[in-house]
């Protein structure tokens, strides 16, 4: 079976897990039943428990479904606390469906998965020994990666069907109300976890800060919440951000950067309005240092900024370029701080975010979105997951869903180390090139041939070199050479979703 992109894909596992193949980004516009949790009513005045592990025997059993959330990135506590009882116990056959795998996580998963304690896995990604692991045939089944969009999707819909979410917080009363804002473990927006929230059968809040009843502003509501727990400490805050990520002095990133914001100031949407989405990491900052001043020389607000929020997005804020920051996870300390000083700082869901099955969602309203690769191919097509040897190493993250953008700019290097970047197909096809718009490197852009309307506007741009992708792909290959192909199995062990539920590629194990 091939889909759309031309990526062939198992028979049997399509059939087995009910799959159908990426035809089109075109959501369209059908008609949804949502799934609804089981609620056990509660009448009492309290919900504290005072032991995770009386919790945990007292609920789970073999077969089901927890969930977690990765809004505390590197300092996380919870996971593995939680993850150590469920081993000691015993338990089998679990299904791990947290919003995103985090290194420290890693070497606990390995362990459940070796204990045949974990037997499936449903995330946005994973990195480092896990990563390596299930390339290798860790698991007994494919990992289903989803971006953010798609797992509030698959939640909404039942094909998630958490049977308790363990949700780490910053603080939370006696009867569950709870936010990300409080508290010396605070990250901010709870974004991701306020799907799990609102759709497991049960929810258990984790926190070292219970606080008087009742607790406000709440995100997680009392009506939610069926157990809270105490603990020592469920993170460490110098390890969830670190204040303003640095201005990258690297020349090749600040090349690319100063570009991105040359095709985005003589692109048509940069006009007073009009909203962006940029990501973390050097290059990324960069742009929105660069478009800051392009804002103030051409007297330009911005309506909103989407996603994951860093302190250079909040000074934005500050300043009144942007009128409203959409906030569903803050990269760091400085953006997770505002998020209760400054109402223009909304707290989203990732179904508000970027969930094709809803009435709407904020990804619909974009109009620029700088996104980055692993690689890109000379059909657009995005890789975010797999690195050059085939392994594991990324996240479908929002990019999927962000590259609805009315200009979708994919900002990478022509190489890394001895690596292209530019490929004549990417090993993971995760974003479908007919989503991508242009490509930005040191060397120059690319622009989507079926955007004409681009090519005309963009031709002229001084000091941006307009090439065509197969033009990039040969100058990156003259650099580095062409690789040796990878070799895998006939194994499947990942699935990746596109944002709608349908399959646009396949992982399979890397080969010895």
């Amino acid at each position: 079976m091939k889909n759309s992109v031309n990526r062939e894909l198992p028979d049997a596992i399509m059939k087995d897990l009910d799959y159908k193949p990426f035809e089109s980004v075109d959501f369209g516009q059908p008609e949804i039943q949502r799934h609804a949790p089981k609620v056990r009513a509660t009448t009492g005045t309290d919900k504290v428990v005072d032991s995770l592990e009386k919790v945990v025997t007292e609920n789970l059993e073999d077969g089901m479904t927890i969930s977690f959330h990765h809004h505390f990135r590197e300092g996380d506590y919870v996971f593995n606390m939680v993850m150590c009882i469920i081993i000691d116990h015993g338990y089998k056959n679990l299904t791990l469906a947290p919003s995103s795998l985090t290194n420290t996580m890693n070497d606990i998963v390995i362990e459940a998965i070796e204990k045949g304690v974990v037997t499936n896995i449903t995330s946005s990604g994973m990195r480092g020994t896990l990563g390596d692991a299930v390339s290798h045939g860790a698991l007994e089944n494919p990992v289903i990666f989803r971006s953010h969009g798609g797992r509030a999707r698959a939640i909404e819909s039942g094909e998630i069907n958490i049977d308790i979410a363990f949700l780490g917080v910053p603080n939370a009363d006696e009867m569950g109300n709870a936010n990300g804002m409080n508290g010396e473990t605070a990250f901010g927006s709870l974004g991701y976890a306020l799907m799990d929230a609102r759709y497991a059968d049960k929810v258990v809040l984790i926190t070292d800060n219970l606080v008087e009843y009742p607790n406000t502003p709440a995100s997680i509501e009392q009506t939610q919440v069926d157990y809270v727990v105490k603990v020592d400490k469920v993170g460490d805050p110098d390890k969830i951000g670190s204040g303003a990520t640095r201005f990258t002095k690297d020349p090749k990133e600040l090349k690319i950067a100063k570009t991105v914001n040359d095709v985005i100031v003589n692109s048509p949407y940069f006009k007073d309005g009009f909203s962006f989405q940029t990501g973390s990491g050097g290059a990324a900052l960069a742009v929105t240092r660069f478009l800051r001043q392009s804002m103030i020389d051409n007297g330009i607000t911005a309506s909103f900024a989407l996603g994951g929020i860093t302190k250079p997005t909040i000074d934005l804020l500050e300043e009144g370029l942007v009128k409203r920051v959409m906030d569903v996870q803050d990269f760091d300390k400085g953006a997770a701080h505002s998020m209760k000083l400054n109402p223009a700082q909304q707290e989203i869901s990732a179904t508000w975010y970027a969930d094709p099955a809803n009435k709407g969602a904020m990804v619909d309203k974009l109009d620029v979105v700088i996104l980055s690769a692993l690689e890109i191919d000379t059909d657009f097509n995005v890789n975010v997951m797999t690195g050059s040897d085939g392994v594991i190493r990324g996240a479908v993250g929002g990019h999927q869903d962000a590259a609805t953008a009315k200009l979708t700019i994919i900002s990478a290097p022509l190489v890394r180390g001895r690596i292209a970047t530019i490929v004549p197909a990417v090993t993971t096809n995760v974003t479908p090139g007919a989503s991508v718009d242009v490509l930005v490197t040191e060397a120059g852009i690319a622009i989507n041939p079926n955007r004409k309307d681009l090519l005309e506007t963009l031709k002229s741009v001084p000091g941006v070199p307009v090439y065509t992708i197969d033009e990039l792909q040969q100058m990156a290959e003259k650099k580095v050479g062409k690789p040796e192909p990878l070799e895998f199995t006939d194994r499947t062990v990942a699935m990746v979703e596109y944002r709608d539920g349908t399959i646009i590629d396949t992982i399979n194990e890397v080969k010895d």
